[in-house]
C-alpha cells in the first residue's frame, strides 16, 4: 500500500506575502481619495487575506494561523487609520503581533504542536518519521527535546526583537497628524523600511536556529542529515 504524500503546505514568502505585505501596502498606497479610498481599500486589502485562507484550506484541509493574523492585522490598521487614533496606536499593533507569535512559540513547546515546527522543523523539510525512530534507537529523544527547546527560545526571540523594531519603526516615522497625505506617506515609507530593518535580523536569527537544531541532529544520531531531509 502506497502512502499518500503530505499536502504541501504554502511557504513562508507566500503568508508573508497574502496575509501582511500586500494588505498593508493596499491600505498604506491606495488609501487615498485619488485611488480607492479608505473605505474601499480595506475591502481590496481584506480579499488577499480571506482569499489566501479560504485557499490554504482547501489545499491542506486546516485554518491557517497566518491568515487569521493577517485578517486581524488589516482590520486593525484600517480601523485605526479610518478613525484617525493617535500613531501610538499602530505602533503598539505592530508590535503586539510579532509578540504573541514569540510567546505562542514559548507556549506551545511543551504540546503536541509546537510552532516551532511550522516555522523551522516543518514536515515539508524534515522526515520526522526516521528522525523519531533514530532518536529512539540511540536512546537521545530527551536530550533532543532540550534542543528543541532550545531552539524555541532562538525563534521566539526572532520575534521579540521584531515586536521590539516594529514599535521602534513606527513611533521613528509616524509623526504626522493621522488622516492627512503626510501620514500615508509615512505609512508607507514604514512599510518599504520594514524589510531591511525588521524582515533581515529576524530571518537571520530564524536560520541560526535551523542550523543549530540541524547541527544537534546530526551530532545526537550520528547519522548524515540528509537521512532526516525530505526529498523535494
Amino acid at each position: 500500500m502506497t502512502q499518500s504524500k503530505p499536502k504541501k503546505q504554502p511557504g513562508m514568502l507566500g503568508n508573508l506575502a497574502f496575509n501582511i505585505v500586500i494588505p498593508v501596502l493596499i491600505l498604506t498606497k491606495l488609501s487615498g481619495d485619488d485611488y480607492l479610498g479608505p473605505a474601499w481599500s480595506i475591502v481590496a486589502a481584506l480579499i488577499f487575506p480571506i482569499g489566501f485562507g479560504l485557499w490554504d484550506l482547501k489545499q491542506s484541509g486546516k485554518v491557517n494561523p497566518f491568515s487569521i493574523l493577517g485578517i486581524v492585522s488589516v482590520f486593525l490598521t484600517g480601523g485605526i487609520s479610518l478613525l484617525e487614533l493617535p500613531a501610538e496606536y499602530i505602533a503598539i499593533k505592530e508590535a503586539t503581533i510579532p509578540a504573541l507569535i514569540g510567546l505562542a512559540v514559548l507556549i506551545t513547546q511543551k504540546t503536541s504542536k509546537p510552532l516551532l515546527k511550522v516555522f523551522v522543523l516543518n514536515e515539508q523539510i524534515v522526515n520526522w518519521e526516521n528522525l523519531t525512530t533514530s532518536l529512539e534507537k540511540s536512546g537521545k529523544t530527551e536530550a533532543f527535546e532540550k534542543k528543541l527547546a532550545t531552539s524555541s527560545f532562538i525563534v521566539a526571540g526572532s520575534f521579540f526583537l521584531s515586536s521590539a523594531l516594529n514599535y521602534i519603526l513606527a513611533k521613528v516615522i509616524l509623526v504626522s497628524p493621522p488622516g492627512t497625505t503626510a501620514y500615508t506617506e509615512e505609512l508607507g515609507r514604514m512599510t518599504a523600511l520594514s524589510y531591511p530593518v525588521i524582515v533581515i535580523p529576524s530571518m537571520i536569527m530564524l536560520i541560526g536556529a535551523l542550523w543549530y537544531i540541524f547541527a544537534q541532529i546530526k551530532k545526537l544520531t550520528g547519522e548524515d542529515l540528509e537521512h532526516f531531509l525530505v526529498e523535494q
